[in-house]
């Protein structure tokens, strides 16, 4: 029903507590509405406490003040100890391939069907306040509001971790955070600790081969994959098992940023790819992931040359392809970051009929985790009811109580069975819905041990390695030496470069000669390293194996999706006087390629073209860096060069794009300005002029446009650094 509100004319719609879910939360929408407390009584004054006498003492029976200070005093909740830092989105969830065969949940069976999601990505280990661009595992956490109940598949940007049992788990988060005597550093692990806790647990080797590698620094959210880690089962009809392994393939394909770029960012932007994601959405290039699975059947469990339910083991996409069935996109930004963002709660263990878990020993330590860890940080059992936690069908059981308890409940009943309230809430049936555990068949004593297959550490830590192209395997050493380097304990960085020599002898060399230290021999079994005399001798037994494939291609970054600008920003350098009909003509190409030009002059306001056009600027010189765009173009024009030439930033915004192997390009008469650079050798006028390097000076701009396009489609010209002309 509607009711008039009489101060302002307007309905209000009166829904049922019943029917408030996500899709209908509870919004606060502020236009010509009265000011209240959070009782509703309606407040007169706001801008003054309640006192005795104009210049007395504050009253304690100010209850609007009191009220305001109070909620203003507990505005923030804790942290969460990991993934503390993020970013999210709404968005929509599509099947277009059913897996009836393989599950019965509804999500993965009925095709064409909008799945509202919410999405949220995150660096693991810095706190709130840490820099996007920090060399970290990404969190690609997706909570799917189907129709029946949540789905929370909890991934990370790598589809394996660093430790086999979640027991380790606090140990490896203690490690990898700022050291206890001196909180530093933040949001980093390049420090004794974490270092020393890797480099005696060889079960890390595969993991710190992708936290070393480029996927640590992506260049968005966007332009990332996402994995589930684990092997799931998905349950049919006939209870019939198969297990599967989840990912999300980005359509705009893997990239990534250069880490000296990165450091750059975090000073110039923190919020770089919280900024990029929200900007995104906004301007409506939404961004989409192929949804894919790879099944295997319960039969084939043991075929693989690794353990299926170990959690630093991938299943490689040559033996078992990833099938594509179902597309996100994530086209709406968040109304409140702490409203939705900041409060939602993802747990592995919120699960749909249909999909089960199996016995890695990580993810049964998460099963129990995140529950236990949201009771603290939201304060109590009811953040299911949080607007953003709630899922689209209704809640009927009887769990009663409890802080922050929003759902009224009627009636005198709250326990099962019951025959006073009619024997309801009824369990549901299997024919109506209701979640059956697989029936596992389990005979085994009660150890702690873990199994002998879970001992082969370095197999896939190889492949990932030998998989990466040139640039990459010389970013990955660059990275190892930067991280070890800032390890002041000289026996930590030996044993670190003895677990690189079982990984391969030229990595570990590498890597040995930037930290001044001698190669040991290859031992042909165990690790040659002293073992702490407290430790326990079955974290360093390992089994000496090598994997029958060699290499894979999906794991290289070189082999992904490339050849469009779409959302790529691109910098235009440009000064009064600049050619107005090239500059038009640029700006037109990028945008129906997809992209965006960003104005960069030597002062905000407007600039004249030669022919007097006045084009407003995006950003300064002083409020810009090259890092914080994809590409550079530099139009021609008598007086925007000479003022060009003049201008040290534009000069050192050049340099920086180089060294960090994006593309340029440049009109023929802005020759005197790349002059001025230190990559300037050898340039003169042609259209191809240095392409293979993505560097390109043209007299025709029409056609340098549509090759600097072409160019910058390809995101970067890595092999800029080889031989190692710039750093990574």
């Amino acid at each position: 029903m509607a009711k008039k509100n009489q101060e302002g004319g307007k309905k209000t719609k009166v829904q049922s507590n019943a029917k408030l879910n996500l899709l209908a939360a509870d919004r606060e929408v502020a236009q010509d509405e009265l000011m209240t407390t959070n009782q509703g009584t309606k407040i007169n004054d706001d801008q003054n406490s309640l006192k005795a006498g104009d210049r007395g003492p504050t009253l304690m029976e100010d209850f609007i003040f009191r009220e305001k200070m109070t909620h203003f005093d507990h505005e923030r909740i804790p942290e969460r100890i990991v993934h503390a830092r993020g970013a999210g989105a709404h968005g929509v969830f599509r099947l277009n391939k059913s897996l009836a065969k393989y599950t019965k949940a509804m999500f993965l069976t009925q095709l064409n069907v909008d799945v509202p999601v919410f999405v949220r990505f995150s660096t693991v280990a810095g706190s709130r306040g840490s820099s996007d661009l920090a060399r970290d595992v990404r969190g690609f956490a997706v909570k799917f509001y189907t129709e029946e109940g949540n789905f929370d598949l909890v991934g990370n940007n790598m589809p394996v971790f660093f430790i086999q049992d979640a027991m380790k788990f606090p140990d490896l988060v203690h490690a990898v955070k700022p050291e206890p005597n001196n909180e530093i550093p933040q949001a980093a692990s390049a420090h004794d600790t974490f270092w020393d806790f890797i480099s005696l647990m060889p079960e890390s080797a595969h993991m710190i081969m992708w936290a070393m590698s480029d996927r640590a620094i992506p260049r968005s959210y966007r332009m990332m994959e996402g994995f589930g880690v684990h092997t799931f089962r998905l349950i049919n009809k006939n209870g019939e098992a198969h297990f599967v392994k989840f990912h999300w393939k980005p359509r705009l394909g893997v990239h990534s940023v250069a880490w000296d770029e990165a450091q750059i960012i975090s000073g110039k932007d923190p919020d770089f790819h919280r900024r990029d994601l929200w900007e995104a959405i906004e301007n409506g290039q939404f961004p989409e992931w192929d949804f894919g699975v790879q099944i295997i059947p319960e039969k084939d469990e043991f075929k693989f040359e690794f353990d299926l339910l170990d959690p630093t083991k991938i299943v490689p996409e040559e033996t078992v392809p990833v099938q594509l069935i179902g597309t996100l996109q994530l086209n709406r930004n968040p109304d409140n970051f702490f409203a939705e963002t900041e409060q939602i709660a993802f747990h592995v263990g919120n699960v749909v009929p249909g999909i089960d878990f199996t016995n890695d020993p990580l993810m049964q330590g998460r099963l129990f985790s995140y529950t236990d860890t949201q009771l603290i940080r939201l304060g109590g059992p009811n953040f299911h009811e949080l607007p953003i936690n709630r899922p689209v069908n209704v809640i009927h059981n009887n769990q009663r109580d409890g802080y922050g308890r929003q759902q009224i409940n009627t009636g005198r009943v709250s326990y099962h069975p019951n025959s006073l309230g009619g024997g309801c809430p009824f369990q549901a049936k299997m024919t109506q819905g209701g979640f059956k555990s697989y029936a596992e068949r389990i005979d085994a004593s009660k150890v702690r041990e873990r199994s002998k297959s879970f001992r082969d550490h370095f197999s896939q830590a190889r492949l990932f390695f030998h998989s990466q192209s040139l640039p990459e395997k010389n970013h990955l050493i660059d990275a190892l030496r930067f991280e070890l380097g800032k390890v002041k304990t000289v026996a930590v960085r030996e044993r670190m470069v003895n677990i690189l020599q079982q990984i391969d002898t030229d990595l570990a060399a590498a890597v040995a000669v930037g930290l001044g230290l001698t190669v040991p021999k290859k031992s042909a079994g165990q690790l040659n390293h002293s073992v702490p005399a407290d430790a326990d001798p079955r974290s360093y037994e390992s089994i000496q194996y090598e994997m029958s494939l060699k290499t894979s291609a999906a794991l290289s970054m070189a082999n992904t999706i490339k050849g469009s600008i779409s959302s790529r920003k691109i910098a235009v350098l440009a000064a009064d006087g600049v050619n107005g009909n090239s500059l038009s003509a640029l700006r037109q190409a990028i945008r129906k390629a997809g992209g965006s030009t960003v104005i960069i002059a030597p002062h905000l306001g407007a600039i004249k073209t030669d022919g007097g056009e006045a084009i407003s600027v995006d950003e300064s010189f002083l409020t810009a860096a090259s890092v914080l765009y994809d590409a550079v173009y530099v139009p021609g024009g008598t007086k925007s060069v000479d003022a060009l030439t003049q201008e040290s930033n534009a000069i050192h915004f050049l340099n920086q794009a180089y060294k960090h192997c994006k593309v340029i390009a440049a009109e023929s008469d802005t020759l005197p300005v790349l002059q001025q650079t230190y990559f300037a050798e050898g340039l003169s006028s042609g259209d191809k002029l240095k392409s293979d390097e993505g560097v390109l000076l043209g007299t025709n701009p029409s056609k340098l446009s549509k090759l600097f396009i072409a160019a910058a489609g390809q995101h970067r010209f890595w092999e800029r650094e080889i031989p190692r002309k710039v750093p990574a």
